[in-house]
């Protein structure tokens, strides 16, 4: 069987960029044991309100439910256990300084597979407060209105 080439997306979390400013983003792979693989293919990935944490100089990641896959047997895994997430020792000793000094969080906004490899993209994110979720909000509506007014003008000139 041929080794798969590029980039499938599996599943994003774009609560992510609702909630916090992602400033930087790291891609890391991701230890999984059993069927969760197979489970990851079908696309039953959910990252809503999943995080990322850094623990005794390791990063794991908490709160992402990977479905059971159907066709496994009885030693199917926790849907929601913590996974071990893989990256460079002085990658993950820079984002811990960058959480503690900065006060901000890691978040993961992507799951995709890479050449047949599942990996994860987190963000380095701050949060945002209800104001600026307004003021994106709204400048994502004035936007809108701008388009339409520039397409109904364009057809009338027809």
């Amino acid at each position: 069987m041929p080794k798969e080439q590029g980039i499938k997306i599996i599943a994003e979390n774009k609560k992510a960029y609702h909630d916090y400013y992602i400033d930087e983003k790291y891609e890391c792979g991701v230890v999984l044991a059993g069927t969760e693989v197979k489970s990851m293919r079908a696309g039953k990935v959910n990252m809503r309100d999943s995080y990322v944490t850094v623990k005794g100089g390791e990063i794991f990641l908490i709160g992402v439910n990977i479905s059971p896959y159907d066709h496994g047997n009885r030693f199917n895994l926790d849907p929601m256990r913590t996974r071990k997430l893989l990256m460079h020792k002085k990658e993950i000793i820079r984002l811990y300084s960058k959480i503690k000094l900065d006060g901000l969080t890691l978040v993961p906004t992507k799951c995709y597979f890479k050449d047949g490899r599942v990996k994860f993209e987190i963000g380095l994110a701050r949060g945002k407060k209800n104001y600026d979720k307004r003021d994106v909000e709204a400048s994502k509506q004035a936007r809108r209105e701008i388009d339409r007014a520039i397409k109904s003008n364009n057809r009338e000139r027809r």
